[in-house]
Parts: structure tokens; C-alpha cells; sequence
């Protein structure tokens, strides 16, 4: 299982920029784009209150957690 960011879907969903959400939110581009991309390691509090209060979802619909992307069961 792995955690997965939904940013990319939920700014598509709303048809918003990188620039936007910054503008927005005053969350850095770079934090923004990380996880965008879904290439974020970790994730601040502050960050997702500031999303989920943006978008007007739940960290549910931020997060997701994916069966099979970074198991840490590898059959050992």
C-alpha cells in the first residue's frame, strides 16, 4: 500500500494552474508541484487544510491510499 496524492485530479476537476492554487492558497509552487507530480515524501497540516479548504473536500479526497504502490509486505 502507499499514500497517493490526488492534487493533479482535483485541480483538473477544477481546471486550475499551479499558479492558481499558489495564488490561492500561498503554498510554494515547488510544494504545490511536488505534489502535483506525486513526488512528495511528506505533507505539512497547514498544507492540507489549506487544500481541502480550496478544493472543499476531505483529505480523503486529497489522500488515497493504493493497494500495491510501496508495499512493505514483499512476500519475506
Amino acid at each position: 500500500m502507499g499514500l497517493q496524492c490526488q492534487l493533479s485530479t482535483l485541480m483538473g476537476k477544477n481546471r486550475m494552474t499551479i499558479q492558481e492554487v499558489h495564488d490561492r492558497t500561498k503554498l510554494s509552487r515547488t510544494t504545490i508541484s511536488n505534489l502535483y507530480n506525486d513526488k512528495s515524501t511528506r505533507i505539512d497540516y497547514d498544507t492540507i487544510e489549506k487544500l481541502c479548504s480550496l478544493f472543499n473536500c476531505k483529505i480523503t479526497e486529497l489522500m488515497c491510499i493504493e493497494e500495491g504502490i510501496g508495499d512493505f509486505n514483499d512476500g519475506r
